[in-house]
């Protein structure tokens, strides 16, 4: 699973993209965020307060119930405003 964080998250992470082998067990974009905020400090950081953060499922804006699967791309991301 190609796993992407953006601005503040990429931050507090410390890379944009990683290349990661999620168990099948993690079937969700929100059980994506409990297994990687289990990682580590950094991650836990980041996902601190999951009203910050939007996520989109292979480019798609989706929930935190979306399906996600080994050969998807997840990316992370605080919300966009216009102006």
């Amino acid at each position: 699973m190609k796993v992407l964080y953006f601005a503040w998250l990429r931050q507090k992470i410390g890379v944009g993209e990683e290349q990661l082998d999620v168990p099948d067990t993690v079937a969700t974009a929100g059980q994506l965020v409990d297994w990687l905020v289990a990682r580590g400090q950094g991650y836990a950081d980041a996902f601190q307060d999951m009203t910050a953060i939007k996520v989109a499922v292979n480019q798609e804006f989706a929930d935190w119930d979306a399906a996600v699967t080994a050969g998807d791309e997840v990316a992370f991301f605080p919300p966009v405003t216009g102006g």
